[in-house]
């Protein structure tokens, strides 16, 4: 039995929907923190478990009978060391044989602010005795097409990127990776490098949104506390435009390229490019 957590979430869905390619739905337990939203899940057969960071009893309920598990990063920036922790610590007791976590392309070097938390997480799960496996995932193409119905508006992409590159890919891609380490043998202790193929500077991604729409839309570079700036104005919270403009910041240093082709080898196929994607946002 496999144990998906954060399994209504974007990607959680995701890997559900392969998973359901490879093993009966019986097999796959998704862990949630309000059934209401698997609804849909339950209905094709999967198994759905209630489990929350902050009751710790919880997760043993969750976790009994099952074999692997994947722990998708949760998405409470400044929380997650701690609910990573918890997760960890209930698949030690339960003895779970695979632990599968994702984590941030070169974790261990990366510029971004983002990769503390699961730096912290990875060496925690080094620690815990759970055999393991860690998927450093890049960049989701979505993390930049959220910002072309604005680009869009406002005749104009911003970013704060310079001109570095980014070898991003689907979140599909990511999740059908993570489908097959989960299903393959002898996947404890191993590192993945997850990056798309291709690699694009948000120049070129402007001009493919205004190769697509027929319209100019260039790229507009602003420094990192003026992009912050703009996205606050835009009406994000402050925690998360400070993660964007840092992470904007990280790609220009590099942080989110890379050569490394083990996504596409993973999924036995090119990863989805940026053109694809974009057609299928603006269509």
């Amino acid at each position: 039995m496999i144990v998906i957590t954060g399994a209504t979430g974007q990607l959680g869905r995701l890997v559900i929907a392969s998973l359901l390619k490879k093993v009966p739905a019986d097999r796959i337990v998704a862990a949630v923190r309000n059934p209401e939203k698997a609804k849909d899940l339950a209905a094709r057969g999967v198994q759905v478990r209630q489990a929350d960071y902050t009751e710790p009893e919880s997760w043993e309920k969750v976790l009994a009978g099952a074999k692997k598990l994947l722990l998708i990063s949760s998405n409470e920036i400044g929380q997650r060391e701690a609910q990573h922790k918890t997760v960890i610590d209930a698949a030690q007791k339960a003895g779970i044989e695979l632990l599968v976590y994702t984590s941030l392309l070169r974790a261990d070097s990366t510029p971004l602010a983002l990769g503390g938390e699961h730096l912290a997480t990875e060496q925690y799960l080094k620690n815990s005795g759970v055999p393991f496996a860690v998927l450093r995932n890049g960049w989701y193409t979505e993390n930049y097409l959220a910002s072309v119905p604005a680009a869009l508006q406002h005749g104009a992409f911003i970013g704060s990127v310079g001109e570095g590159r980014i070898s991003s890919a689907a979140r599909a891609d990511y999740a059908e990776a993570a489908a097959v380490v989960l299903t393959a043998a002898d996947q404890a202790g191993k590192i993945y490098e997850l990056a798309g193929d291709e690699s694009y500077s948000l120049a070129e991604f402007a001009a493919e949104l205004s190769r697509q729409t027929g319209r100019q839309i260039p790229y507009v570079n602003l420094p990192e506390a003026e992009y912050k700036g703009a996205l606050l104005g835009a009406g994000l919270p402050e925690a998360f435009a400070e993660l964007l403009a840092n992470s904007d910041a990280g790609a220009a240093r590099g942080g989110l390229y890379s050569e490394d082709r083990s996504l596409s080898t993973l999924i036995g196929r090119e990863t989805t490019t940026l053109a694809t994607m974009l057609k299928y946002t603006l269509h």
